[in-house]
């Protein structure tokens, strides 16, 4: 890197001239202005938002042109609208396809929207004059993406670019940044040939500053990031009548040429081109810190935006920031903490040679003082303030498709305003707004529009929800594209269920009824449950009958709360065609179909015990005494009985014949995973279970137990810890097991006396009678 660029002496500015080497007049006839500057910035950089801002105040020009999509020309006026804050950005797409889509994002600490704004507060007209985004969206190949401000941090020894940007411009003052960025992206440039996509781009801008100087302003400022310098720098010395470095209009092809103006014409001539719109969207500034848009996003947008907001004492101002957080947090902060974490953050900067305190610096400070070396507040901080999620906002002026106008208003209307942060909220469905707010969550859901994420709620009730909301910028995208199927959120939820009952299976038709039940779309159900009924009568496939079932038992639950018609002649019928058709089903299956049998088969106990039906554990009862069923789904046909004291014979019995020498040893041990998968509590409260189990595990040669033992550790793994720990105890003890054999009298050591208070209870408890031995 050049001496002249570390010690700021450059010149960026044009016209001027000053600095290289003279070379020859290049005049271009007929075009001619008093002032044509060409500012060269670092896109979302503080120190060139603050001398763009100086730079506009001085030469006070009569048009500013910025780089962006000069679609947006008729949206820059919004820029001076009080509702809106940034950041913000300039959103294009093409109707019809939202997924080809693309952000031009901006910060306050943008130099770009500090152009924007001088525009807007000074009267005069602003323009963008990058490449249309009807041609960057229909050209399929992408820019080159280069690092710059990586280069010249490791051509200067830095491993940090974002400490070499704060040392090199932010902690140097204002005087001298434009000319500092310029003179640095002219020596990393150095021998560049723009190709593709950027050599149009700059073709393109080439032409906005050779249209704007015909149209006879007398001073135009120019708004672009240092990269293309280069390539304007030279045409903006012609147009103000001064010198442009490199030869003339007729030399050959080369780094330092002056394209001329139907050289541009012919590279753009015959571009692909789509049809675009423009709007604003909110932005937050942890996209900045993607690097989306501008491709030069920044690490630290809340950092930045602190500099540019608090130019004197920052080190001071960001510290006392982050003790107040952290009290609001309850950590003991003092203002003696603060003193301190100053003091310790300059002298890293004196030790390290930096001409202030930076980000890594102050960092370091929060960790050891404020903090006291605990990580977790100081990623606190870093989430708070050096990333500051924000999330801007636009007019209403702004031009929005129908359904994004309807969902603001119902955002209004619900008082659910949008937020960058993720937020926990809990819902009363008894409660009008509640229910209000969690109908217009189902719906954006249905739609693709996931601003909430369903959380596990804190009550077990029906009428209770809990949510995760978070706004993220690309929701605006899925807005424009769900805005196809209506004009509200209700009547494009509407539509797209319809859309998604076409061609749906009997589960996922199930499914889409919860769910359209849950958004309230009573316009929406009756065509759902019609295909339900049609698919039911025409699929005979028991499985599926049995996938469905859950979904709507569950729908049937809310019917209280959100005053929707009951499900029960149509669940009805399907738990009737299952048991009917649940026997068959279960022969000549392999293990992975018996265990997605098993999983099945829990979903509809659930269902039939929220229906009340007696008439599943019947058929469960009468399929339990066939010999043929693979071990998973005995074992777990029987645990369901005998949890619901439906078994006909005795569970130990039971066990014990699946497990008897006999039996081959994987399938005792599937009959065992499948009858413990209800969970372990019942071998630590049924020592005879614990005591054949042991009999059984005991008794295996040493070449039947390697065989067994994956599905051992995988039933006995799934046990909550505590489980695992009681049912180890009482193996460990001997005397826990009663019996060495099963049916032994496991309660002869029990102490009635010592019971009889804990039964006596029990028995008030259940409303019975106390007399008597227990």
């Amino acid at each position: 890197m050049p001496a002249e660029i570390a010690a700021g002496a450059s010149s960026g500015r044009v016209p001027g001239g000053e600095g290289g080497p003279e070379v020859p007049e290049v005049p271009v006839p007929g075009l001619s202005v008093l002032g044509l500057s060409v500012l060269g910035v670092r896109h979302h950089g503080p120190g060139s938002a603050r001398a763009v801002r100086d730079e506009l105040d001085r030469i006070r020009p009569d048009l500013v042109l910025v780089e962006g999509p000069p679609e947006a020309d008729g949206l820059v006026a919004l820029a001076a609208d009080p509702g809106m804050r940034p950041p913000v950005a300039l959103l294009a797409y093409v109707p019809g396809e939202p997924p080809r889509a693309a952000f031009w994002p901006f910060a306050e600490f943008s130099p770009e929207w500090q152009a924007i704004s001088y525009a807007a507060r000074a009267g005069v007209e602003a323009r963008f004059c990058d490449l249309p985004a009807a041609h960057g969206l229909a050209l399929d190949a992408d820019p080159v993406r280069r690092d710059p401000i990586g280069e010249l941090a490791r051509a200067a020894g830095y491993d940090d670019p974002e400490r070499w940007w704060e040392d090199m411009v932010e902690h140097r003052g204002e005087a001298g940044t434009l000319d500092v960025v310029a003179e640095a992206m002219r020596a990393v440039r150095e021998g560049h040939v723009a190709e593709g996509v950027e050599a149009r781009r700059e073709a393109y801008m080439r032409r906005t500053l050779r249209k704007a100087a015909r149209e006879g302003f007398a001073r135009i400022a120019v708004v672009c990031g240092a990269w293309h310098l280069p390539a304007l720098a030279p045409l903006a010395l012609s147009l103000s009548g001064g010198r442009a470095r490199g030869p003339g209009p007729d030399a050959p092809d080369g780094p330092g040429r002056l394209p001329s103006a139907a050289e541009d014409e012919r590279l753009l001539r015959g571009l692909p081109k789509v049809r675009v719109e423009m709007t604003w969207v909110p932005w937050t500034h942890g996209r900045l810190a993607a690097g989306a848009g501008y491709g030069a996003g920044v690490a630290a947008p809340g950092w930045y935006e602190h500099l540019f907001t608090a130019p004197d004492r920052p080190v001071e101002r960001w510290l006392a920031r982050a003790a107040a957080i952290l009290r609001e947090e309850d950590l003991p902060v003092s203002s003696a903490h603060v003193i301190e974490a100053v003091r310790l953050a300059e002298g890293l900067a004196a030790l390290r040679g930096r001409p202030l305190a930076g980000l890594s610096e102050v960092t370091e400070a929060v960790r050891a003082v404020l903090c006291g070396g605990d990580e977790l507040p100081v990623e606190l901080v870093q989430r708070r303030m050096v990333v500051g999620e924000r999330l801007g906002r636009v007019p209403d002026a702004t031009p929005m498709v129908p359904l994004r106008r309807d969902l603001r208003e119902e955002q209004r209307r619900l008082r659910m305003k949008p937020e960058a942060l993720a937020g926990e909220h809990d819902l009363d469905l008894r409660r009008p707004l509640d229910l209000g707010r969690s109908r217009l969550l189902h719906r954006l859901a249905l739609l693709d529009v996931p601003w909430g994420t369903p959380r596990r709620a804190r009550s077990k009730g029906t009428f209770k929800e809990s949510w995760s909301l978070e706004w993220r910028p690309e929701l605006d995208v899925a807005l424009i594209e769900a805005a196809v199927w209506g004009i509200t959120v209700e009547a494009a939820a509407t539509a797209r269920v319809r859309d998604l009952a076409g061609g749906a299976g009997l589960p996922e038709l199930a499914a889409l009824v919860e769910r359209c039940l849950l958004a309230h779309l009573p316009d929406a159900l009756p065509h759902v449950l019609g295909r339900i009924e049609d698919r039911a009568a025409l699929d005979g496939e028991v499985r599926h009958l049995m996938g469905a079932l859950p979904a709507l038992v569950r729908a049937r639950r809310y019917g209280d709360v959100r005053g929707t018609e009951g499900l029960a002649g149509v669940t009805e019928s399907m738990l009737a065609r299952i048991c009917a058709g649940l026997s068959p089903a279960l022969t000549g299956l392999d293990e992975d179909a018996a265990r997605e049998m098993a999983a099945l088969m829990d979903g509809v106990h659930t269902a039939a015990g929220l229906m009340g039906s007696g008439r599943w554990l019947t058929t469960l009862a009468g399929i339990a005494r066939r010999d043929d069923l693979p071990g998973l789904l005995d074992g777990r046909i029987v645990r369901i009985l005998f949890d619901a004291e439906a078994l006909e014979d005795d569970v130990a019995a039971r066990m014990a014949r699946s497990m008897s020498p006999g039996s081959p040893p994987a399938r005792s041990a599937a009959w065992m995973e499948g009858f413990l998968s209800g969970g372990g509590l019942l071998l630590v409260h049924d020592p005879r279970l614990l005591a054949t189990v042991d009999v059984w595990l005991t008794g295996l040669s040493p070449e039947a137990f390697v065989d067994v033992l994956p599905l051992l550790r995988r039933t006995f793994g799934a046990f909550p810890a505590p489980e695992r720990r009681m049912i180890g105890r009482r193996v460990r003890s001997g005397a826990a097991l009663g019996s060495s054999e099963p049916g032994g009298d496991v309660g002869a050591d029990w102490d009635d006396g010592l019971a009889a208070g804990a039964v006596r209870t029990v028995r008030e408890i259940l409303g019975r009678e106390t007399g008597g031995r227990p």
